[in-house]
């Protein structure tokens, strides 16, 4: 046995960020795809909730939040690093793994279960999964109700009906400019991956899996499609760069995105959790976007907001969130 367990399933973005993580930092791991056959193991390990990823490691509590996770395993294995060199790049790449966590998954969640025949052909992924590759004979209602429960789970991450335009409208749009971006860098910060990297990427892996949007991504995102294969088993290909170096193709995925979609939606979140509000509305890019509050995320920004505070004197950091159009909704 190794000193890392993963439970986790190829069916779930959080746990292709953590194992391809644990890849990057050249750590010996278990892989155990979560099934029928080991669910006692997973359940006796599980905290709070009964979610993959779940890591056990050799020196901390069990974790099945994937932000921990990374932040721990960087931690505890520096090398090779994941912290972009320039201050300004490391808030940056924070702020974007909180975009590809909570607003790009529930892009990649409506275009999987909110249509056909992306939520077949993922309930068929489930069921195998579930079955460790052996599919029972009698499948067509198990099949059946996968898809309509986790089509059922649409409106609690956001994905509501009155919300999909606005959520497909962002994942082309931050996919066409991130596609911009890898044209001339390797990854989101140069020649190596940021967290950054590890999140937004397990979105779009599982998009790739996904028949109606792997066909856009691979006619319209060629780069993004090579990064996304890149990034299962990433390595260092250069050092990170700098915000001088990387701004002219990295500021339109703030310009476009960030500032139009995540971080007006998550500052009014928050708002709503601080205030114990069931629901909230916010005015987009593209209408207005209402949903169940989300607590989770709200403390996850706020994680964001206080890297942000503690940059308070980085120019470069602060001029380039001014610029862009995001640094309002950050204080």
């Amino acid at each position: 046995m190794t000193d890392y367990r993963l439970f986790g399933a190829d069916t779930s973005p959080y746990s292709l960020k953590v194992r391809a993580f644990l890849r990057y930092k050249g750590l010996a791991f278990d892989w155990i795809s979560r099934s029928r056959a080991n669910e006692a193991d997973f359940q006796a390990n599980a905290q709070t909730v009964a979610t993959v990823p779940l890591l056990i490691s050799p020196s901390r509590p069990v974790s099945q939040d994937s932000t921990a996770m990374l932040a721990a395993l960087e931690a505890d294995h520096p090398e090779p690093s994941a912290v972009p060199d320039d201050p300004a790049c490391a808030v940056l790449a924070l702020m974007l793994e909180d975009y590809g966590d909570e607003w790009l998954n529930k892009c990649m969640f409506q275009q999987r279960w909110g249509q056909s025949p992306d939520r077949e052909a993922a309930a068929l992924r489930v069921l195998t999964q579930l079955y460790d590759g052996k599919l029972p004979r009698a499948r067509k209602a198990p099949l059946k109700q996968i898809a309509e429960r986790m089509a059922a789970r649409l409106p609690l991450v956001g994905a509501e009906v009155e919300n999909w335009q606005t959520l497909e409208n962002a994942w082309r749009r931050f996919a066409s400019h991130l596609n911009d971006h890898l044209k001339d860098h390797l990854f989101l910060f140069g020649g190596r991956p940021s967290v950054a990297d590890f999140a937004i990427a397990a979105q779009f892996q599982q998009m790739l899996l996904d028949p109606t949007p792997a066909a856009w991504l691979q006619d319209r995102a060629p780069f993004l499609v090579a990064w996304c294969e890149h990034m299962e088993d990433p390595h260092v290909g250069g050092p990170f760069e700098d915000l001088a170096a990387l701004g002219e193709t990295l500021a339109p995925l703030f310009t476009q995105e960030l500032s139009v979609t995540y971080l007006p939606w998550a500052s009014a979140n928050a708002a709503s959790a601080s205030r114990n509000k069931k629901r909230f509305s916010v005015t987009l890019g593209d209408g207005v976007f209402e949903q169940s509050t989300q607590r989770y995320a709200a403390r996850s920004f706020q994680s964001v907001r206080a890297a942000l505070a503690r940059s308070a004197d980085n120019t470069p950091l602060q001029d380039f969130l001014e610029a862009t159009g995001g640094r309002r909704y950050l204080t």
